[in-house]
């Protein structure tokens, strides 16, 4: 992948106004790729320019754009559910045309894969709004698919099962998976090493992420996030199962530690940590 080694480590980042700046902090953990994250309150206008300039003078390879929405917020499942993604109809047209900025941005930086969180998928095919986010999906698929990219939906809000018949039912060949092992954990949603066994064929990229399940008392609840290897989601055996399935993306570490200190040590005990495994 575009000069990179099989299952080379990256760093999942959110992009900053400076984008060199932004780079050279990630660069100093001693990697070379990521996955660049625009936040929902960035203004996108020039973004192009600026990171183009940027990754090319920087020497550094962006493998996915990962688009986000004011106005999200993870505090709790209801929380959740009530603010992010594509599935709420009040924001749903301007995060639609947000994503399609993104991905014209992704298109001038040559990156071939889109990602974000989608939102709730309902369990239940015959909820008026499973198919209309279906069709949004449809639309952004066909999208990304005249700038040469996939359209890959993060894991987590939904079991496996039900991820992967929203896929077929989107059918869209362009329609992937960035999985997050942590995330299953995190919503309670399933076993993540189970997981990549339904859904592996559609997995381009990937976080390695850790955490803890929720508590069983609170069904509102997410679970806690914890650094890797500190967590519920076996480590080693995701790794395992990665090479299992074929997968020779990069391992893009995200860690959302809101202390810089704390989690600029987190990142650093990662790699460590996946230099050996990988």
């Amino acid at each position: 992948m575009l000069g990179l080694e099989d299952l080379e480590i990256g760093i999942m980042f959110w992009a900053r106004q400076d984008a060199r700046e932004t780079i050279r902090e990630v660069k100093a953990f001693g990697v070379r790729a990521g996955q660049l994250g625009f936040p929902g309150e960035l203004p996108l206008e020039g973004a192009g320019e600026r990171w183009d300039e940027a990754l090319t003078s920087e020497h550094f390879v962006a493998v996915t754009a990962v688009c986000s929405y004011a106005g999200e917020d993870y505090t709790d499942i209801p929380t959740v559910a009530r603010t992010v993604g594509l599935v709420l109809p009040d924001t749903r047209a301007e995060r639609i045309a947000r994503t399609k900025a993104v991905s014209d941005i992704a298109r001038q930086l040559a990156i071939d894969s889109i990602a974000c969180h989608i939102g709730f998928i309902p369990e239940n095919p015959k909820e008026p709004v499973y198919k209309e986010i279906r069709d949004v999906a449809r639309d952004i698929c066909d999208y990304c698919r005249e700038n040469g990219e996939s359209f890959t939906l993060e894991t987590g809000q939904e079991p496996a099962k039900v991820l992967l018949r929203f896929i077929e039912d989107v059918d869209r060949k362009n329609l992937k998976i960035n999985f997050d092992p942590a995330n299953m954990i995190l919503y309670g949603t399933g076993d993540p090493i189970e997981a990549l066994d339904v859904l592996g064929k559609l997995v381009v990229s990937v976080h390695c992420k850790d955490g803890d399940w929720p508590v069983r008392d609170n069904p509102a609840a997410l679970g806690v996030e914890k650094p890797l290897g500190e967590g519920s989601v076996d480590i080693p055996a995701f790794i395992s199962k990665l090479k299992e399935i074929g997968y020779r993306g990069i391992l893009s570490i995200e860690r959302e530690e809101r202390a810089a200190e704390q989690r600029a040590a987190d990142i650093r005990k990662a790699i460590a940590l996946l230099e050996r495994l990988r």
